[in-house]
C-alpha cells in the first residue's frame, strides 16, 4: 500500500512540475529584429524596389507604390526599425528588408509602419523617438488618407 501511495505522490509531483506556469515571452512582448544604428558608411545595402519593379497584386493601389517611393527616401531610418509582422522570422533584418522585395507591398503592417515612420521623420522626430512609437503600436492608427497626404 505504501508503494502505491509513494508512486501516486511521485506522479502528482512530476505532473505538477511539468505543468507549472513559467513566465514566457508572448509575441506581443517581443520586439522584432532591427538595427540599432544606421548602416556604416560605405556599406552597400540591397536596393529598395522602385515602383516600376512592382506589378500585378503588388501594384494595384497607389498606397502600395507610394510606400516604396517613400521608403527609398528614408532608407537609413527604416533600417533601424522593427517590423511587427514578425517577418524577421523569415530572415528580414528590419522594416527596410520588407521593401527590398515585394513583401512590403503585400503586408498591411509593413505599409502602415512605413507611412508612420515617414510621417514622424517629416515631423523632425529622432530615430529613437520614432522606434519608440513603432514599438508602442502608434503605426496602427495610420489610414490610407494619412498615407496619401505624405510626400
Amino acid at each position: 500500500m505504501s508503494k502505491r501511495i509513494l508512486a501516486l505522490i511521485f506522479l502528482f509531483v512530476v505532473t505538477m512540475t511539468m505543468s507549472a506556469q513559467y513566465p514566457s515571452k508572448t509575441p506581443a512582448a517581443e520586439v522584432p529584429a532591427y538595427n540599432k544604428t544606421a548602416p556604416a558608411k560605405g556599406v552597400k545595402l540591397p536596393p529598395i524596389l522602385t515602383k516600376d519593379e512592382l506589378w500585378g497584386d503588388d501594384a494595384q493601389s497607389p498606397f502600395q507604390t507610394h510606400a516604396y517611393e517613400l521608403a527609398s527616401k528614408i532608407s537609413g531610418t527604416i533600417h533601424q526599425m522593427p517590423c511587427f509582422c514578425y517577418c524577421d522570422r523569415m530572415g528580414h533584418k528590419s522594416l527596410r528588408s520588407c521593401f527590398e522585395g515585394k513583401h512590403g507591398a503585400q503586408c498591411d503592417i509593413c505599409l502602415k509602419e512605413l507611412y508612420y515612420v515617414y510621417g514622424q521623420k517629416k515631423k523632425g522626430q529622432t530615430v529613437a523617438q520614432i522606434r519608440k512609437g513603432v514599438i508602442a503600436g502608434d503605426w496602427k492608427k495610420i489610414t490610407p488618407e494619412d498615407a496619401a497626404a505624405l510626400n
